[in-house]
C-alpha cells in the first residue's frame, strides 16, 4: 500500500490528477484510509472543480481524524457552500475558528459566504487599477460622484463664505457642486467647479448625494430637514434628520423642488440611487424595523410623485452595521459601502449581483478601492473602465477626497505548439492544460492540425502548461506572468513518443543494488507502459532485462531474470492480462552495448548504458 501511495503521490505532484485518483482509490480499496490518501483524493477532485466528490473525501478525513490540517477544513467548508449545505459548513466554520483563532476567514463564521479577506489588502493581480486624487479636491470634505452628460456632480464643504459650520467636523455645511469633465483614454480634463445650476437646491445646511434620471430631467438629492422658511426641522429629541428631495430641469436650471413622501421627521432618509430602468429608487435610512444602524431600502417609482412603500433589501445586503451610498451601474451591478462585513477597516466598498440573482452575496472590492479608512460613494461610467469613489485615506488633500480610477483587466497570452520530441513534427490531438499555482486546472484545450494552443492568463501569476497525448510521455513548461498587459509567453511542448518502431520506450527503470523489487520511480515509468497497453488492447509484448558486467555471469543472469519478471508482475497487478505479456526474460550481461565486459575498466555512465530493459511489441 505504501508503494501504491508513493506512486499516486508522484502523479499528484505532476498534476496528473485522474491517474492519481485511480491509484489513491485503489489504495483505499486495499485498506489505506490514511489522512494523507483521503485528503489527497479530496484535492484531486477539488482541483478539477468536482466539489461533490471533493466534499466526500474531505468529509471522510475530517470524520476519521481529529487533527486534520486546517486548510483541509477550509476547503471542506468551501465545498459545502457550493453544495448549499450551509448548516454543515457553519459547523465546520466554528471548528475552523477554534483552531485558527487569528485567521480572518473565520471571523464571520455565521455568514453564508466565505471570502479570503486576507487577500483584500493586495490588488487583484489580473486587474490594473490606476487611482488618482482629483485636482478638484480641496482641504475640505469632497465626496459623492455622479456623472451625467460630462458633468460631474459632487458634494463639498468648500463654501467658506458660509459662516455656519457643521459641528461634526467643524467644516462648512455641504453643498452640491458640478464640474465639466472630459475623459479620453482614461485621462480626465476638468473645467472649473461651481455650485450646481439651481438657485434653491443649496441651502445653508447640508445637501449631497445626487442621482439623475436617464432622460436628464429629474434629479434626486439628499438634504437636511429644512422647512419652507429655510429652517431646520427637528424631532422631539432635538435631532434634525436627512431627507430626500427631487427637482425638475427647467431650461438649464433645477427647479420645482419637492420632498419625497416617504421621508419622516423621526429618522433619516438619503443617499439616492436609481435602477437602470429608473423604475426603482434605492436609498439609505435608519427607520424602525431595519436590520442595522442604517439599511438600504427600495421603492417603486409610480409617477406623479407616488411611490410604493419602502422595502428593506434584506440580509443579502444589510447587516447590523451601516450600509450606505448605493449605486447601480449600467449592467445592474449593485455597489454600496458597509462596515458590517469583515473588511479592511471602517467603510468598505462592496458589489453584489442581487438585482439579477437574489441569492448573490456581496463581494468586497479590495484594494485599491478599499483601505483601512472610509471608502464609499462608488460610481462607474458606462465604459466599465473609469469611475470614481471617495475616501478619507492617508495622502489626500482634505477630510474626504474624490478619487478617479481607470481599471483594465490585465491579461497575458500563453501560447505554443506541441511537437514530437524525436521528429519535431507537429502534433494534433494533444490535450493541453493550464494549471495555476495551487494545482487547479484553469483551462483545457486540444491541439488541432497545426499543433497550436493558446491560453489567456492572469498577470502576476505562476502557471504550469501540461501536454498529454496517447502513446506519448507528458511534457510540461513553467510560466511566470508579470504585470505587462497583453504580453505573450512562448510555451512550446515537446512530447517524447512512447512507441518507437517495435518497442515501447520509457526512461530507464532503476533497481536498488542486488535487488529486483520495483521502486516507486520505476513504477512511475512503468505506468507509461500501462497507458500504452490500455490504449492498444490487442497489443502483446515481451520484456527483456539486462545488467552490466559487474558481478558473476550466472548471478547477473538470474538477477536480470528476476527483475524482468518483477516488471511483468507489476504490469499484471495494474490490470494488464497475463497473456498479453508473452515472456519476461533476463539476459544478464550477455548482450552488452559497449566494451565494458568483465575486467574492462569503465565509467559509471558506461556501465549504466548496459543496465536496461526493453519492451518489444510483438502484436498490435
Amino acid at each position: 500500500m505504501v508503494a501504491q501511495r508513493k506512486l499516486a503521490d508522484k502523479f499528484f505532484e505532476n498534476y496528473s490528477y485522474i491517474k492519481a485518483i485511480e491509484l489513491y482509490e485503489e489504495a483505499v480499496k486495499k485498506g489505506d484510509s490514511s489522512e494523507h490518501v483521503l485528503t489527497r483524493l479530496g484535492d484531486c477532485y477539488y482541483n478539477n472543480s468536482k466539489t461533490k466528490e471533493a466534499a466526500l473525501w474531505y468529509g471522510k478525513a475530517l470524520k476519521k481524524y481529529d487533527d486534520v490540517n486546517p486548510e483541509y477544513i477550509y476547503k471542506y467548508i468551501q465545498t459545502q457552500r457550493s453544495l448549499d449545505n450551509y448548516a454543515e459548513a457553519n459547523k465546520w466554520l466554528e471548528k475552523f475558528k477554534e483552531i485558527q483563532g487569528g485567521d480572518s476567514r473565520g471571523q464571520e463564521y455565521d455568514r453564508d459566504n466565505i471570502d479570503i479577506y486576507k487577500e483584500l489588502e493586495e490588488s487583484d493581480g489580473d486587474i490594473i487599477v490606476e487611482v488618482e486624487n482629483l485636482p478638484i479636491n480641496t482641504k475640505y470634505s469632497d465626496f459623492g460622484s455622479f456623472v451625467f452628460n460630462d458633468e460631474l456632480y459632487f458634494a463639498s464643504a468648500r463654501n467658506t463664505d458660509e459662516k455656519k459650520k457643521y459641528g461634526w467636523n467643524d467644516e462648512p455645511f455641504l453643498d452640491i457642486y458640478q464640474v465639466n469633465v472630459k475623459v479620453t483614454d482614461g485621462k480626465r480634463e476638468f473645467g472649473t467647479s461651481d455650485f450646481i445650476k439651481a438657485e434653491k437646491i443649496n441651502t445653508e445646511y447640508h445637501e449631497a448625494s445626487v442621482a439623475i434620471t436617464n432622460d436628464g430631467k429629474t434629479i434626486y438629492f439628499t438634504r437636511d430637514n429644512v422647512d419652507k422658511r429655510n429652517k431646520l426641522g427637528y424631532d422631539k429629541k432635538g435631532t434634525s434628520h436627512l431627507k430626500l428631495y427631487k427637482a425638475n430641469l427647467v431650461g438649464e436650471q433645477w427647479e420645482n423642488i419637492m420632498e419625497l413622501p416617504f421621508n419622516d421627521d423621526y429618522y433619516s432618509t438619503g443617499h439616492p440611487a436609481l435602477s437602470v430602468d429608473n423604475k426603482k429608487l434605492y436609498f439609505v435610512s435608519d427607520r424602525e424595523g431595519g436590520i442595522g444602524q442604517t439599511d438600504i431600502y427600495e421603492v417603486d417609482i409610480l409617477g406623479d410623485n407616488n411611490y410604493s412603500e419602502p422595502r428593506n433589501l434584506g440580509e443579502k445586503i444589510n447587516t447590523e452595521g451601516r450600509e450606505m451610498f448605493p449605486f447601480v451601474s449600467k449592467d445592474s451591478t449593485f455597489y454600496f459601502s458597509s462596515d458590517g462585513y469583515l473588511g479592511l477597516g471602517l467603510l468598505d466598498i462592496y458589489k453584489s449581483n442581487f438585482i439579477t440573482d437574489e441569492e448573490a452575496e456581496p463581494v468586497n472590492m479590495g484594494a485599491p478601492y478599499n483601505s483601512g479608512y472610509d471608502d464609499f460613494a462608488y460610481f462607474i461610467n458606462g465604459d466599465k473602465k473609469t469611475g470614481y469613489f471617495s475616501s478619507n485615506r492617508d495622502g489626500g488633500q482634505g477630510n474626504d477626497d474624490i478619487y478617479g480610477f481607470k481599471a483594465e483587466k490585465c491579461k497575458q497570452i500563453i501560447e505554443g505548439i506541441a511537437r514530437d520530441k524525436k521528429t519535431n513534427e507537429i502534433l494534433a490531438g494533444v490535450e493541453v492544460k493550464l494549471i495555476n499555482k495551487t494545482g487547479k486546472i484553469v483551462e483545457t484545450v486540444t491541439t488541432s492540425s497545426d499543433g497550436a494552443f493558446k491560453f489567456e492568463a492572469d498577470c502576476n501569476k505562476s502557471y504550469t502548461v501540461l501536454g498529454s497525448r496517447e502513446d506519448y510521455k507528458d511534457d510540461k513548461v513553467e510560466v511566470e506572468t508579470d504585470d505587462v498587459n497583453e504580453k505573450s509567453h512562448a510555451a512550446d511542448l515537446y512530447l517524447q513518443p512512447l512507441i518507437d518502431n517495435d518497442q515501447i520506450v520509457i526512461n530507464p527503470i532503476f533497481f536498488d543494488f542486488d535487488k529486483w523489487n520495483i521502486r516507486t520511480d520505476a513504477e512511475y515509468e512503468l505506468e507509461n507502459i500501462v497507458d500504452v497497453m490500455r490504449e492498444h488492447p490487442n497489443m502483446i509484448i515481451k520484456i527483456e532485462s539486462h545488467t552490466d558486467s559487474r558481478g558473476g555471469d550466472n548471478y547477473n543472469l538470474k538477477l536480470s531474470d528476476r527483475r524482468a519478471k518483477s516488471t511483468r508482475d507489476y504490469l499484471i497487478s495494474r490490470g494488464i492480462a497475463t497473456e498479453r505479456i508473452e515472456s519476461a526474460i533476463g539476459y544478464g550481461e550477455t548482450q552488452l552495448l559497449n566494451k565494458c565486459s568483465n575486467k574492462v575498466k569503465c565509467t559509471e555512465e558506461e556501465h549504466q548504458l548496459n543496465r536496461r530493459s526493453y519492451f518489444y511489441i510483438l502484436k498490435d
